[in-house]
This record gives C-alpha cells, sequence and structure tokens, in this order.
C-alpha cells in the first residue's frame, strides 16, 4: 500500500470537497489526543495572495539562524508529500503512510473532509517531531480553517486580501477580510500586509477587539527598492537587503511581511538575508529551466505561474512589464469557478497572444473552447487553443524563436506541467 491509496479511501468520507465548518476537525483532534497543543512555536498564515511566499520567506529566515522549521501549505504540486516539511525536510512516505492511517482510525469512519482529515495528520506529525517554530498556511478563509486550532499561536500573518472564493467566504471585501481575520487570536500580535481600506477596516476592528498588537504595512513598517536593492524600515531602525530572488515586485511586499516576523522573533541579521536570497516557491513566476517542455521550447524562455485570481492576474502582468523585453505568449488553463476575466485582463497588455488549454485530468477545468472565448471577451485579439501544453508550446517555438512563454491560470496546471517535466 502507497499514501496514494489511503489519500484515495480519505476522499471518500465526506460529499463535498470543503464544507467550512471545524466540528469535525475538534472531533478528530479530540480523539488524536489534542496534538494541535503540542505544536512548536506557530506562526500562522492567511490572505489572498502571497500567503505561500510569505511562508517560505519566513522558513528560509528561519533556517538561514539554524532553526529547524515545521511548514504546512496547500495544496500541493506534483506530490502530496510537499505540503508537510518536518524540521525542514519533506515528510517521508513511511512516515505519511502511518500517520494517515492513525488518523483514518481515530477518525472511525465519520464524515470529514479530506482537506480536514489531511491537516489533522499533518498537525499530528509536526507534534511529534521536534522542532523550534511551526508555519501554518491556511487553506481557505481562516476563520473556519482547519488550520484555525491553535489557541496561541507566536504570530499570525493576514498577507493581501482580495475577491476569490466568493463561493465560501462572501463576495465583498469586508466579508472575505472578516473571514481572513478570523485567525486572529486575544493578545496575538497580528502582521498585516497591503491592504485595501475596506479590509483594513476589518482585520484592524478585530485585532482591536481582541487586543491583538498590530503591525501593518504603511503605518508600522514600510517596504521600497533603491539601487537594485530592497530596503525596509521599522521601528528598529533600516535594512538594507538584496531584491527577494523570488521574481516580481509584489514579492517585495511579502519580503516586508516575513522581514516583520523575523524581526519581532529577534532573529539575526542572517535570517534577514537568508529570507530574500534562499527562499523557494515553486509555480510563482518559476523559470524552467530543464526537461521535455524546455527541449520543446528551443530557443524560447520557459515560465510557469499558478496564480489564478485578478490579484495574481495583476502581478504576472507586472511581473512580465519588469522583465527585459521579449515578445510574450501564453499558454492558459483555469479552474472553472475563476473569475477568468478578472484575471486576464491585466495580461491583455503584457503579452501577444493566449492558447487555452483544457487541464488534463482535472474535472473542474474550463474547456479550452469555453476559455478561448472568455479570453477573446477579456481583450485578447489573439486567443485560441491548444490540445495540449506541449503542442502549444511547439507552436510558439516555431513560430517566434525568441519568445518568452508563460504557463498559466491555475496551480492545478502548474502541478500537471511540474509532475509531467521532471
Amino acid at each position: 500500500m502507497t499514501s496514494d491509496v489511503i489519500l484515495e479511501r480519505l476522499m471518500t468520507l465526506h460529499p463535498k470537497v470543503i464544507d467550512l465548518v471545524l466540528d469535525r476537525v475538534w472531533r478528530l483532534l479530540d480523539a488524536l489526543g489534542n496534538p494541535q497543543n503540542d505544536l512548536p512555536p506557530v506562526i500562522h498564515i492567511a490572505g489572498t495572495n502571497g500567503k505561500g511566499s510569505t511562508q517560505a520567506m519566513i522558513r528560509a529566515g528561519l533556517e538561514a539562524d539554524g532553526k529547524k522549521v515545521h511548514a504546512y501549505t496547500s495544496p500541493h504540486l506534483a506530490r502530496f508529500h510537499e505540503r508537510i516539511r518536518l524540521a525542514g525536510e519533506l515528510i517521508s512516505e513511511p512516515a505519511l503512510m502511518a500517520t494517515l492511517e492513525e488518523c483514518e482510525k481515530a477518525n472511525g469512519g465519520e464524515p470529514i473532509t479530506y482537506f480536514e482529515i489531511t491537516t489533522c495528520a499533518a498537525i499530528l506529525a509536526m507534534a511529534r517531531t521536534p522542532a523550534d517554530y511551526t508555519l501554518l498556511e491556511v487553506g481557505l478563509g481562516g476563520r473556519l480553517d482547519a488550520t484555525n486550532v491553535v489557541a496561541k499561536p507566536e504570530l499570525t500573518i493576514i498577507t493581501p486580501v482580495s475577491i476569490d472564493h466568493e463561493q465560501f467566504l462572501g463576495n465583498t471585501l469586508a466579508a472575505i477580510a472578516g473571514e481572513k481575520a478570523g485567525i486572529i487570536k486575544r493578545g496575538v500580535p497580528v502582521i498585516v500586509g497591503p491592504q485595501q481600506d475596506e479590509a483594513m477596516d476589518v482585520i484592524e476592528r478585530t485585532a482591536m477587539k481582541l487586543g491583538a498588537p498590530i503591525m501593518a504595512y504603511g503605518q508600522h513598517w514600510h517596504v521600497g527598492t533603491e539601487h537594485g536593492r530592497m530596503t525596509y524600515q521599522d521601528d528598529n531602525g533600516l535594512l538594507d537587503l538584496p531584491r527577494p530572488n523570488l521574481p516580481g515586485d509584489h514579492q517585495i511586499q511579502n519580503a516586508g511581511a516575513a522581514l516583520t516576523a523575523l524581526r519581532h522573533l529577534k532573529m539575526s541579521e542572517t535570517a534577514y538575508e537568508g529570507a530574500v536570497t534562499r527562499a523557494e516557491w515553486p509555480a510563482r513566476m518559476q523559470r524552467l529551466k530543464t526537461g521535455p517542455l524546455v527541449d520543446a521550447a528551443g530557443t524560447c524562455e520557459l515560465w510557469l505561474d499558478g496564480g489564478h485570481n485578478p490579484a495574481g492576474g495583476s502581478a504576472v502582468a507586472a511581473t512580465l512589464s519588469s522583465l527585459p523585453a521579449r515578445p510574450t505568449h501564453l499558454i492558459c488553463g483555469m479552474i472553472n469557478t475563476k473569475d477568468v476575466s478578472g484575471y486576464m485582463r491585466p495580461l491583455t497588455t503584457a503579452a501577444q497572444s493566449i492558447q487555452c488549454v483544457t487541464i488534463p485530468n482535472e474535472p473542474n477545468s474550463f474547456d479550452a473552447d469555453d476559455l478561448s472565448a472568455a479570453a477573446q471577451s477579456a481583450g485578447f485579439t489573439d486567443a485560441t487553443t491548444a490540445a495540449s501544453v506541449t503542442k502549444a508550446v511547439e507552436k510558439i517555438a516555431q513560430s517566434d524563436p525568441a519568445a518568452r512563454i508563460l504557463i498559466c491560470g491555475s496551480l492545478y496546471l502548474a502541478g500537471h506541467i511540474l509532475r509531467s517535466n521532471g
């Protein structure tokens, strides 16, 4: 048996993929002996965009300072094991199998969603492994997310909030911000990244109500760029650092939130530089340099990004505009619950063409024809379909060999690419 077999079984324990209540999580954690109470100090991160990158930078900084760090993130791209890092290492197959089986047995066949039971498994594994810190990334929302079970984290962080997952979190910025602010705990400091006023008002009110000290971008910390480097300023003084190795100007702000966390934890200068120079976060404007798809691209550059909402589209467009000039062509696949026009509109000025694909083995994927029609409605004048990503890459490589190719629109598509490209 493998962990994949167990994970397939766990998918059948609840009729819904997402069902936002915490009762089932509390029940299972109680049956497991409440391992959430035994985690190393927790940093809990919510937000619509940037939470994964922020977590990656915090982890890089802590590890540069010699700390052992647990990290939980979702979704995975190529393998489930990516979701769980124990003291810096991906969970092993034997450890994952044993932990999943223990959780399955403790659950006793009761209804529980896949994300809930696998989050409990992650918490159990992390509670049993010595480390200095635990980084928990929210799966969806915050208030009713399965990660929101730690009574007294060391820190909470809310990265930029925007419209996404409206069917679960609400269709206004205030409603969504209220869900994200649900991770704020009484008396626990909260770091807040750049926010629109409507979201910031909700977060500040929640923090004030709970007596949670707030460290907000633009008020308590500031970031910028100067002479090709990054600057960070707070009450403790100025940091002059290299630009983040993760591409895109939006990573400056994510780095700011990470640095605020590291400053609060009183890490060394080594941690600050490590955060911005050593972080790795796949499928976020990632340059692909080896593999069969790169071979198919020939002399073209090949990039991959998993952003899928309007803010993600804007970030990708800004990053593309900051790169050395090249003709740019998109290969896009998206999940059918996403705001296609909101995501694509900023990209219409950043790319010459878009080829749309159906995401392989993904029942909720947009059909390529429908996505192409939506791309035209969003403003792309050259929007077509392709039978596969490989076919799309080959077509661009033949017609425009000096081009930049970006595969984009979905983490599920990104995962497929990383698995198939090796």
